[in-house]
């Protein structure tokens, strides 16, 4: 155990990294609340409320500041350490805030108090009486129906789990983004969205306002109209998340037809699969990617996929730089046939039922065929009023997330932008280098998504030194477990500003998050989102009580505004309920992640269901292990948990997977015993390490997702051989 702050002197602030005179005036501040006898929450609120520790401070000085704060701290008892604590002035001020303070005396009578303290029995309304919770959400948002629904939920379907949402409303959710709002002060001119290509960082912020994406928007739709397609086809999108991108994906939907989400980073057999389940008529791509002033290929591998038709935008210039079939269309001849209308700027949306499929994302397919998920018009709404709420995105916020509109992420983070008013942020190129950093500084962005093995490049490249971005008031996170030490880096970035974390699925949007009602822990999520119900069960199917800290799967409540309720190749009632237990006369829907929840109610995902093992009758998650292996000795980068049962029968073997930091070497043997050593005082004493193999990086999804069944079926075949030796 390292030092507590209270034994942290002058010495120690000076060998972190900081000047002498600084570090003699920091321990004087830190004297004062010791003084004072703070609790540990108390005193780390006190340290980043006086902003004592500074983004040009040395990460050495957070970590040494941090970890000693806490260093006598027993999460046992207390819950997971705090990081950022909300104020009751910042917390009105909040989009849900303003929300609760307007309506919670209404709704919740004498009982609410305010919206920090009010937050839960807030949440648990919205949970027991969405008919109530929705209208006032919807009316925040930049939704318009052409038809209004006749009620918020129709449940007298019983063969339907989750009821009918919006019964009887007509709207375009495209049209809605496109149109200026008096309520949210997002007029014609308003920034839409900002951008900036890769390498071009001495040059400004590319800008775009509502009234020019609208007409570029229209501009396509007319064009996609001009071809042999028929209402309700499927295309596809297969290129970086541009503008370009950005545009044609608005106008697809505008114009009645389903896109089909296709990340670009898809081999052509990948791509292939993905037109033939969507039944895709065409769809648009890139000549090529560039990155770092190189040219990767892009249309070739496209058409490797034998599509019927493919548009394709020049990466750079205007005119495209590879040799097209004689049935595609260059960016340039598309738009064309739409110039010559008389108003090729402007387009009569087409109007359909909520319920009507606007986009086909297709998951990554981590355990097997991959799973096409239609979105109707529900699931635009629900993604943007998650964030809405969540990550409280408002007018005159730019948010920015580097992903994809083949990864849910792109079109969540488009319609969060766009139903609420705010700047949508795009950088053309790699995010990995101090490039997009400087992109975030120079195009104020106040709201920056990530994905933690983001965050770890970011910080162990140390690319983002000397950027200023402190204007950024949250940060989110998705994808993976979030290592706390990355967490603590990015935080401090902008004087210690809360990292969201955020977990869901294409299916559903986000069904676990934080939020700026409640103080939040690293790589912890605070709450369910809200209306979200959900209980943890154990192995036998018998639910925990709400307020017990425990570890278990999830199980949804069926009413999920936004969720799913068809799969084009599958089954959706065996994917999602089938074999999932009763709860109050409800069948809970499933999800498939187990989830940990600690004294004080937070969450933390444990690993999916099938990746939790069995060591000795005792049930663990990879993530637990992971988290615990990762911090266990200097050299690892990263690890991986697996549990295989040997070839000949008899209890499961614990192996881990290590990825070294480059430059470091160290045999296996030894990283065994300091495994063993640290999960045996962390987790359990009778968890012993069987196996360590050291690789040079880990098999992941295209959206970067750990296949650790990979891993395991890779031991499997070598015990399998050892065995037979």
């Amino acid at each position: 155990m390292g030092k507590s702050i209270s034994e942290v002197g002058v010495e120690d602030m000076v060998g972190a990294g900081l000047g002498l005179e600084e570090a003699k005036d920091l321990e004087k501040e830190l004297k004062y609340g010791s003084i004072h006898g703070f609790g540990a929450n108390e005193l780390w609120r006190l340290i980043t409320a006086r902003k004592l520790l500074k983004p040009c401070h040395p990460h050495a000085l957070h970590q040494l500041l941090y970890y000693s704060v806490y260093s006598n701290y027993d999460e046992s008892i207390n819950g997971p350490p705090l990081y950022w604590f909300p104020s009751l002035h910042q917390s009105r001020r909040t989009n849900l805030g303003r929300l609760m303070e307007s309506h919670g005396p209404r709704l919740l009578g004498a009982s609410y108090k305010d919206p920090i303290t009010s937050f839960r029995l807030f949440h648990q309304f919205s949970v027991q009486h969405p008919e109530i919770y929705w209208p006032l959400v919807l009316n925040e948002l930049c939704i318009q129906f052409t038809v209004p629904p006749k009620c918020i939920l129709d449940t007298s379907d019983k063969s339907k789990h989750g009821g009918t949402w919006l019964p009887g409303a007509v709207l375009n959710v495209a049209d809605c983004c496109l149109k200026s709002s008096n309520y949210l002060k997002n007029r014609d001119d308003s920034v839409a969205i900002v951008w900036r290509d890769e390498d071009n960082d001495g040059h400004n912020v590319e800008r775009m306002t509502l009234k020019e994406l609208r007409e570029q928007v229209m501009l396509v739709a007319n064009a996609l109209d001009l071809m042999t397609f028929s209402k309700g086809d499927a295309i596809a999108i297969d290129m970086p998340m541009t503008a370009t991108a950005v545009i044609i994906y608005l106008a697809i939907v505008l114009a009645g037809f389903v896109v089909v989400s296709i990340a670009d980073s898809f081999a052509p057999k990948e791509i292939a699969t993905r037109l033939r389940i969507s039944q895709a008529k065409a769809i648009f791509t890139q000549d090529f990617i560039v990155r770092g002033g190189r040219r990767f290929p892009l249309y070739s591998r496209v058409v490797e996929a034998a599509p019927d038709k493919i548009i394709v935008i020049p990466a750079t210039g205007k005119d495209v730089a590879v040799q097209l079939r004689n049935q595609d269309l260059s960016w340039k001849a598309f738009l064309s046939n739409a110039y010559r209308l008389p108003r090729p700027n402007y387009y009569s949306p087409v109007y359909q039922p909520v319920d009507s499929v606007t986009n086909i994302p297709i998951s990554s397919g981590t355990t097997g065929e991959p799973k096409a998920i239609p979105w109707t018009q529900l699931s635009p709404i629900r993604s943007a009023a998650d964030s809405w709420a969540h990550l409280d995105v408002q007018t005159g916020d730019v948010f920015c997330w580097p992903t994809n509109l083949g990864w849910v992420m792109g079109p969540i983070l488009l319609y969060s932008c766009f139903l609420s008013g705010a700047t949508l942020a795009l950088y053309h190129g790699s995010p990995l280098g101090r490039g997009f950093g400087k992109f975030v500084q120079d195009a104020g962005v106040t709201l920056l998504g990530t994905v933690p093995s983001l965050v770890k490049a970011w910080k162990s490249t140390h690319c983002m030194e000397g950027l200023d971005w402190t204007q950024i008031k949250s940060f989110a996170s998705t994808g993976e477990a979030s290592s706390v030490d990355d967490d603590l880096w990015l935080s401090s970035r902008a004087f210690y500003k809360p990292v969201l974390e955020c977990c869901g699925g294409t299916e559903l949007s986000s069904y676990i998050f934080g939020n700026l009602l409640q103080p939040q822990a690293f790589g912890a999520f605070s709450s369910a989102t809200m209306s979200t119900g959900f209980v943890i069960f154990d192995e036998n199917g018998t639910p925990y009580p709400d307020d017990q800290p425990c570890v278990g799967e999830v199980g949804l409540f069926p009413h999920y505004m936004g969720a799913t309720d068809r799969l084009l190749n599958a089954d959706h009632e065996e994917v999602y309920f089938k074999g999932m237990p009763m709860y109050k006369g409800m069948q809970l829907r499933r999800h498939g992640d187990i989830l940990k929840r600690t004294v004080g109610g937070y969450l933390m995902v444990q690993g999916r269901a099938d990746d939790t093992m069995n060591l000795g009758g005792i049930k663990t998650s990879s993530v637990e292990i992971e988290r615990v292996c990762n911090h266990a000795d200097e050299s690892v980068l990263e690890t991986a948990a697996i549990s295989v049962a040997p070839a000949d029968g008899g209890p499961e073997q614990l192996s881990i997977f290590v990825v070294l930091k480059k430059g470091f070497s160290i045999k296996p043997d030894v990283l065994k015993m300091i495994f063993s050593k640290a999960i045996q005082t962390n987790l359990n004493p009778l968890f012993k390490v069987s196996f360590v193999r050291i690789i040079p990086e880990f098999p992941r999804t295209a959206s970067n997702k750990l296949l650790r069944r990979v891993l395991r079926d890779q031991l499997k075949k070598e015990l399998l051989i050892h065995s037979r030796i």
